[in-house]
């Protein structure tokens, strides 16, 4: 039942956001009692904890999987984009900008979490690209690692972005692209419009 409430919240947080769903809703959503979720989450920013937890988890063991099949740098890159976006719903309730504005503390443990996932893997990923000739060999890894992170981190800000103006999908999109034309050789340019035309 534990799983159930976690797997039921998470789709439910994702679709319509952390602030706007309450505990009878998911109750309502399962068909079980407000007192049997209290049972194993005590309180809601219990619940909305382990579903961050929970989603950074998924999240980081599919970008582990995708990492292990050894794709060039930058078809990595469009994946775990691909990859990512399907399983945040396409944040079409910023959600993480509700967690920012409402559980602060969760939301900042889940950017640490996030950075330190990022120091490993994209850090990886522009060390690969630099040796494979795909991205220049000049550019600072680590200074770019953050630009990037950064960069990810200011697209869930609604104010910057509201929802009614920029589509996520779209927006993504145009960061992955500004991201890979600022760093890669010309050979690495080539990979990047042959996968946006694809697309």
């Amino acid at each position: 039942m534990k799983e159930q409430i976690l797997e039921k919240a998470t789709e439910m947080f994702l679709t319509l956001g952390f602030k706007s769903v309450t505990m009878d809703d998911i109750a309502a959503e399962l068909g079980i009692s407000k007192k049997t979720i209290y049972q194993h989450y005590a309180t809601k920013p219990e619940l909305v904890k382990s579903v961050t937890l929970h989603l950074f988890d998924t999240i980081s063991c599919g970008i582990d999987q995708i990492c292990a099949v050894g794709k060039n740098p930058i078809e990595e890159l469009f994946t775990i984009k691909n990859f990512v976006l399907e399983h945040l719903k396409n944040e079409a309730a910023s959600p993480f900008y509700q967690l920012n504005k409402y559980y602060p503390k969760i939301y900042l443990t889940l950017k640490k979490k996030q950075f330190g996932k990022m120091s490993e893997c994209v850090l990886e990923n522009l060390k690969r690209g630099i040796e494979d000739g795909l991205f220049r060999k000049e550019i600072n890894p680590e200074i770019v690692g953050r630009f990037y992170f950064a960069g990810m981190n200011s697209l869930k800000d609604e104010e910057l972005f509201p929802r009614n103006q920029f589509n996520t999908i779209e927006t993504q999109e145009h960061y992955l692209e500004y991201h890979l034309r600022g760093i890669c050789t010309s050979k690495g340019i080539k990979i990047v419009e042959n996968l946006i035309n694809n697309n």
